[in-house]
Formats: C-alpha cells, sequence, structure tokens
C-alpha cells in the first residue's frame, strides 16, 4: 500500500495562505514561497504598527494639551506635574478631548494646576 500523503490539506492550508496574500502584486500573490514571505511578513508589520499606532496617539494628545496649555501661560511638564499635585487623575486623552470640546473647564483644570504646583524656589533640594 502506498503512503498517504497530505492531500486535501495541504491544498486547504495553501489555500488560507493563498488568500491571506490577497491584494498583493505579482509573485507575492501567485507563488507559493513569495507567498508565504509575504503574509509572514504582513503580520510583523502588523504587529509592530498596532504598538507603533499607540505611540502616534499619545504623541498627538500630548502635543494638543500642550499647545492648549502654551495659550494659558504654562508649559505641559508643569501642567502635568501640577495636576499630580493636585491629585487630579486625568489621562492624556481626556485632557486633550476637554482642552478641544470645553476650554472653560480646561482652564479651571490649569488654574488648580498652578495652584497646587509648588514654587520653584521652595524644593526641599
Amino acid at each position: 500500500m502506498p503512503r498517504a500523503r497530505k492531500g486535501a490539506a495541504r491544498r486547504q492550508a495553501k489555500v488560507r495562505w493563498f488568500k491571506a496574500a490577497k491584494g498583493n502584486h505579482g509573485a507575492r500573490r501567485t507563488q507559493w514561497r513569495k507567498v508565504k514571505e509575504a503574509v509572514v511578513r504582513a503580520g510583523v508589520y502588523a504587529y509592530d504598527h498596532r504598538r507603533l499606532l499607540k505611540r502616534d496617539y499619545r504623541r498627538l494628545w500630548i502635543t494638543r494639551i500642550s499647545a492648549a496649555t502654551a495659550q494659558r501661560g504654562m508649559s505641559y511638564s508643569r501642567f502635568i506635574a501640577g495636576l499630580k499635585a493636585a491629585s487630579i487623575d486625568l489621562n492624556r486623552k481626556m485632557l486633550s478631548e476637554i482642552a478641544i470640546a470645553d476650554p472653560k473647564t480646561f482652564d479651571q483644570l490649569v488654574e488648580q494646576a498652578r495652584a497646587a504646583r509648588p514654587e520653584a524656589g521652595t524644593s526641599a533640594a
């Protein structure tokens, strides 16, 4: 009796890879080895960019907060330090949304941060 080979299971596995390579051009969607390389590489890019997206959004929020605090005569770092001293726990996403949508509330936050922050000359160093 001849030995059994993978047969249908191999074809089904290849079909899954080829479906994942859909949208590529040329050999990257027609040749088996190139398809595998393209799909694996795409997975690596997807993994990396899921993390880069989080990084990019945080940079955007910080830029927005920095611009809003600069308009009110305060630096970003002093604003964040003042919020921490005042025990106000708002993440940067929410702070940027408040700065855009509700400037009066953001003004109050800046004043609270300014009041809670110890003066530069009175540090216990």
